[in-house]
């Protein structure tokens, strides 16, 4: 080898090292900034868990604030997530059951949950398809028409909150009831 190809390939390596490093200091700032949102979304997170078990402890209904039945639940947690969060941690102490029986203040009776239907209808062993659970949801309730795509988003706040279990086959999405206790 001789001391021109020598000192070319030297230049190379230097230039390469160089790009390297510059490369991997601009991957560190990219994290650092990554890691200041997360934190920043974590501090949201935790005021929406404080608000939430704030609003466990009312015993008056009346006094939450008012949730549309009609919205999907995806809608409501854009709009206002500190409020959708504590309104649905609230509403979990109460069966679906006990829902549609309450009146709401125009005199008509509530709903119950489009998340606590498709629970309903997940079982234990069997993962089912969300389109399965639609067909099956538009069978049993006639008077709910949702959309594929809300029952979806249903189905995702139902895992983010831990009530189900989404398994992935191939490109098939499943989902189970998280077994209580």
């Amino acid at each position: 080898m001789t001391s021109q190809s020598a000192s070319t390939l030297r230049s190379r390596y230097v230039a390469q090292t160089a790009s390297d490093l510059e490369e991997n200091r601009r991957k560190q700032q990219e994290l650092a900034e990554r890691i200041t949102v997360l934190k920043q979304e974590e501090g949201l997170l935790a005021d929406i868990l404080n608000l939430a078990e704030r609003y466990e402890g009312f015993a008056d209904a009346s006094r939450l604030p008012e949730q549309s039945q009609d919205e999907p639940v995806a809608a409501k947690t854009k709009r206002a997530p500190a409020r959708a969060a504590a309104r649905r941690s609230a509403s979990t102490k109460s069966t679906p059951a006990s829902r549609t029986t309450k009146a709401h203040p125009e005199g008509k009776s509530r709903q119950p949950l489009l998340g606590d239907l498709l629970a309903d209808l997940l079982s234990y062993e069997e993962p089912r398809l969300a389109k399965e659970l639609r067909d099956e949801l538009l069978e049993k309730h006639p008077d709910r028409n949702p959309t594929p795509q809300v029952v979806r988003n249903t189905l995702e706040a139902l895992v983010a909150k831990g009530r189900i279990r989404r398994h992935k086959r191939q490109r098939s999405v499943m989902y189970t009831l998280v077994k209580q206790g």
